[in-house]
């Protein structure tokens, strides 16, 4: 017996109905009319057995009410629920393309927040804690050059000592009391801390060695390693890395990191141990005392600057006429030349650069934890990359499945019409074919 290429493809399909039976008689009809016997019968097996399918349709309606059921099982929930399939496919489609879109900006963020960090330290960020503690090496050179900006500052603070001792009608003595860490150094440059303690040049300096350095250049763990970093899906503590300003306006940095400044000085007359062999800078006091009195000096030139450029100036200058010469002759100009000069000093001392390097000087545990708050930021960064590709992935899934269900649903809703027309045309044929119309949420798919 030949095979009909049309009837495979019907038996190929998902489900077969009466009207499927239907047509495959109708084919077998042309297909096998070489084996009708002389009384007009089929004699093919194949024949028989799917006229007898049909008959047994036919008794009693069956077929008509299988039809109808299978048009109501796919208009109500088979259509419907392949629908959302798609319609959720293209949620989590959208919501992983705002994933997406999200995880990037945060990646970026993280990175450029490492690039401007390792900026403001100054460093390139390949070997964070061995680039840190070189940063340590800078600071004598830095020191150097703000002594040579503050010797220039000896002519100022000598104007307002003797503004205030006008003012206030003190006499030489007292006047010690203004500025007198900033006078010393205008005069004597960053001494050891010995000196502006005694009054003497140390006749020997002990020079206060950082452990932690020397550890560094026996060990040579310069590596970031970042494998062994685990990583939760919730957030990530920075710590407290935030600016605090204090002291009218000296800036510093709260890490909560104890600093050693324990160092014992006492020892044998004209040595300058512990915290005596440091130098003004480097002691934590000294270098306090210093910024709050360049602040103090900040202050009294910006007053002056205010007081000279209003128009109670004509009134001062009345009231100066029997000041010192060295009060009466400083001009506008000269006030604000050497305000200019005492805020670049307070700026170079209190920028987050300078404050990151004393700390670094003044504890180990501090180089550990800014290194770690670095690492942080690039592991950070690999999170985000990361969670990008795994929700890119998720939506790409989510095409994937969208890309097979939509041929489904035209297929089904394909087959549900045909099946519309044919239960309409059977009815029809009951009644005389009058036109028939199935109505309902048929018609809307």
């Amino acid at each position: 017996m030949p095979e009909v290429e049309e009837i495979k493809k019907l038996l190929a399909g998902t489900y077969i109905n009466y009207f499927h039976c239907l047509r495959i008689v109708a084919l077998l009809k042309v297909s096998e009319e070489s084996s009708k016997n002389m009384f007009g019968y089929y004699s093919s097996q194949r024949m028989k057995d799917w006229q007898e399918i049909v008959r047994l349709y036919e008794k009693d309606n069956i077929y008509l009410a299988e039809a109808a059921h299978m048009l109501i099982r796919n208009v109500g929930f088979e259509v419907p629920s392949l629908k959302k399939q798609i319609a959720k496919c293209q949620q989590l489609q959208s919501e992983c393309s705002k994933k997406e879109k999200d995880y990037a900006e945060s990646a970026s963020s993280a990175r450029d927040e490492y690039k401007q960090s390792c900026k403001q330290l100054g460093i390139k960020g390949e070997k964070i804690r061995s680039e840190l503690l070189g940063l340590v090496s800078e600071l004598p050179q830095t020191y150097r050059s703000i002594e040579e900006q503050a010797r220039k500052l000896s002519e100022v603070v000598e104007f307002y000592q003797a503004f205030v001792q006008f003012v206030s009608g003190s006499d030489e003595e007292s006047i010690g009391d203004v500025c007198p860490l900033l006078k010393f150094l205008t005069q004597h440059g960053n001494t050891r801390v010995y000196q502006w303690r005694t009054g003497k040049v140390p006749d020997r300096v002990e020079e206060v060695k950082l452990s932690f350095l020397e550890e560094e250049e026996e060990t040579q763990e310069d590596e970031i390693d970042f494998s062994g970093i685990e990583l939760d899906t919730g957030e990530i503590d920075f710590g407290d890395l935030g600016i605090s300003i204090e002291n009218e306006g000296a800036e510093t940095i709260d890490f909560d990191i104890e600093i050693n400044d324990s160092i014992t000085t006492e020892g044998e007359e004209g040595v300058a141990r512990g915290n005596d062999a440091l130098c003004l800078f480097e002691h934590i006091p000294t270098r306090n005392q210093f910024i709050n009195e360049v602040l103090e000096l900040q202050a009294f030139l910006g007053q002056r600057k205010v007081e000279m450029e209003g128009d109670t100036d004509v009134l001062t200058f009345n009231q100066f006429q029997t000041a010192p010469t060295v009060v009466k002759t400083k001009t506008l100009h000269y006030i604000t030349t050497m305000l200019a000069q005492v805020d670049e000093i307070y700026n170079r001392l209190t920028e987050t650069r300078m404050q990151h390097l004393f700390l670094l000087i003044g504890s180990p545990k501090y180089v550990d934890r800014l290194a770690d708050s670095l690492k942080q930021k690039v592991s950070l960064e690999e999170k985000m990359l990361a969670s990008r590709e795994a929700v890119k992935q998720k939506r790409l899934d989510c095409l994937e499945d969208q890309t097979k269900l939509e041929p489904r649903v035209d297929a089904l809703v394909g087959r549900t019409r045909e099946l519309q027309k044919q239960i309409a045309g059977d009815i029809s044929k009951r009644y005389k074919n009058r036109p028939v119309n199935l109505m309902g949420a048929i018609n809307s798919l």
